[in-house]
């Protein structure tokens, strides 16, 4: 293979990683303990 293309599979491979990872956050288990701002500071 060419450096240029492994290149190109592993950034597209890690930004798969960061998404799945940032979905699995704001949207699974560990989503319990996050604060919604909006609701701890109301006028």
């Amino acid at each position: 293979m060419e450096s240029a293309t492994v290149f190109i599979i592993s950034m597209a491979t890690a930004v798969i990683a960061i998404t799945g990872y940032a979905v699995y956050v704001a949207f699974g288990p560990p989503s319990q303990v996050l604060d919604d701002p909006f609701e701890d500071h109301e006028d």
